[in-house]
Formats: structure tokens, C-alpha cells, sequence
């Protein structure tokens, strides 16, 4: 049989109980003591039981209000609970945080974002994906992820990007090729030297192809590396250089390579924040992404410094 009695009903009753009167409980409750006497009234017209004896001198639970009392507490304190759970919650201090991440940013940006963010919050659990461009992108627009870290989306998808920083490029080679030496070194080296490139569907491609197509000089890769690792081990057994955005590094075993900035032309990967237009996020999503924002930024400003 349901007992339809409402918060407000189980609250004057466990009140007065504990009171043993009328004027305190409703004085605690910051309620009229009328409003508490008619709450106490339906809750008894709902279970057809007294809870109370009384008279004008003194307030005496009955045996109905003695069986009653420790449900209607375990209730009031279970709905607390749940409520506390929440408003930690909509604070963004509980919950999952579903990502998805571009190689080298799930190695460069997001492991100490996450370790800064669960020291503040470890109750907070972590779904992490790790794509390419375009298959992040995906992942993002049917709402498998809540967000992304990746570059700068096409026009056409229905995704809103928010900056977080220029990945600048840089010469992979040998640390014995003498190209290893120099300040810097320009572009025009791929039309005379074998060079490999990133897979067509990596972020990588499009800026190597953007710059190759202005050389006066066409370049012609000798292949196609299948990842960001494997370009490492290729470039150390001298099959040929190429160009990898700086944060992509990380990803790369560096003991026989060394990484020269590429100039003319000076080219970025954009990486930034990636989330569907019109999906409402959860709050811990947008405290993370503002953790890493922050960390991100303090991370930039301090690679500045001489």
C-alpha cells in the first residue's frame, strides 16, 4: 500500500518528536505553529493513526509515531544526502568528465590538468578518448564525448571552438644530420631533402600540405607514416625528415633526433576546446575545461621565460 506523505508532513513529525513540543518545533522550523499543527493533521488524516497524544500541557508520541519515527528519519536524512550529492554536482565538483583528445594533446595538455583538477575534486571520474581530427570531431557531434581537444573544426560542423594555443612546427631529424645545428631552419629544406608526412586524416597533413603546395620546388614524400611514434623511429633511421608541431614531441622518442623551429613561413596548429553548438554541458565539464584553460595558459607564460 503507498502512504503518499510529503517531506514537509515527515519533517514537522520528526520535529515535534524530537521537541516534544509544538511552539519549538515550529519556532526550529521557522514555520507558524498552526502550519506545523495542520501538517502533523493530514499526516495523521493520510495514515489513519494518531502520532501524537496531546493536551495543552505536554506532547506524547504514540506507538504509531514510535514505529513511524526512524523511516521518516532515514527519509529526511537519505533526501539530504541526495540533495548534498547534487549541489555538488551542479558545482562541479562531482560527476564524469567525457573527453575526447588529439594524440599529443592527451599526452602534452591533459594528464596534469587532470591530476590538478582530482586533487581539488577526486570524487570526479574521467572518460578519455584519444582520435584523430576528424574522428574527434565525430565523436563530439553525436555526443559520445562532451567535449574535445583538437584543431580548429571545418565551417560546416556544428561545433564551437575555443583557443587554447599555437602549436608551433618544427624540423624532426637525425641529431648527427647537420640541419641539427642551425637557429632555425626554412620550409624550401623539404623540396631537396626525402621527407615523410602524417597520414591524410591526421592534423598534421593539412598545414604540411598548405606549405608544401607554395614551394617553388614540388616535394615529394618518400612515405607516409601510420603515427606520430612511428615518424620518430623512421626520421632515427634516416629515411627521411619531416615536420611535426611541437606538442607532438612528447610522442616521439628523442634520444637520436633533434627538433629545429621551422621558419618561412612560421606555421601553427590551432589547439583549443571543441563542443557541439547547443548541448548543455555537464557542470564538471565546464569546471575542467576551465582548469585546463587556466593550466594551459600558465603553462604558455611560463615557457616564455629565459
Amino acid at each position: 500500500m503507498r502512504i503518499d506523505l510529503n517531506l514537509r508532513q515527515l519533517e514537522a513529525f520528526v520535529q515535534v518528536a524530537a521537541c516534544g513540543s509544538f511552539r519549538q518545533a515550529a519556532a526550529r522550523l521557522g514555520q507558524s505553529q498552526p502550519a506545523l499543527s495542520r501538517f502533523i493533521r493530514q499526516a495523521e488524516q493520510t495514515l489513519g493513526a494518531r502520532l501524537f497524544d496531546r493536551d495543552t500541557r505536554r506532547v506524547e508520541i504514540t506507538a504509531a509515531g514510535r514505529e513511524l519515527l526512524p523511516i521518516a528519519q532515514r527519509i529526511l536524512r537519505d533526501f539530504d544526502d541526495a540533495l548534498s550529492d547534487f549541489g555538488e554536482f551542479m558545482a562541479g565538483r562531482s560527476g564524469q568528465v567525457a573527453m575526447a583528445m588529439l594524440p599529443s594533446a592527451g599526452v602534452a595538455l591533459v594528464p596534469r590538468a587532470v591530476a590538478a583538477f582530482s586533487r581539488q575534486h577526486p570524487q570526479v571520474s574521467y572518460l578519455l578518448r584519444e582520435a584523430p581530427a576528424d574522428a574527434l570531431a565525430a565523436l563530439v557531434e553525436q555526443g559520445q564525448v562532451d567535449f574535445g581537444i583538437s584543431v580548429r573544426p571545418a565551417p560546416q560542423q556544428r561545433l564551437q571552438y575555443r583557443h587554447l594555443q599555437d602549436d608551433p612546427f618544427v624540423l624532426l631529424c637525425r641529431r648527427d644530420d647537420p640541419l641539427a645545428a642551425q637557429a632555425s631552419v626554412s620550409w624550401s629544406v623539404f623540396t631537396t631533402r626525402p621527407c615523410i608526412v602524417s597520414a591524410a586524416q591526421s592534423s598534421i597533413r593539412p598545414v604540411t600540405d598548405a606549405v608544401f603546395l607554395r614551394q617553388r620546388t614540388p616535394v615529394r614524400p618518400v612515405l607516409e607514416y601510420p603515427s606520430v611514434a612511428a615518424s620518430g623511429a623512421l626520421v632515427a633511421a634516416g629515411v627521411g625528415i619531416t615536420a611535426l608541431p611541437r606538442l607532438a614531441l612528447e610522442l616521439v622518442d628523442m634520444s637520436q633526433l633533434a627538433a629545429i623551429p621551422l621558419q618561412r613561413p612560421y606555421m601553427t596548429r590551432p589547439i583549443g576546446i571543441v563542443t557541439r553548438i547547443g548541448r548543455t554541458l555537464p557542470p564538471v565539464a565546464r569546471a575542467f575545461m576551465a582548469c585546463l584553460t587556466v593550466d594551459t595558459a600558465t603553462r604558455a607564460g611560463a615557457s616564455t621565460l629565459p
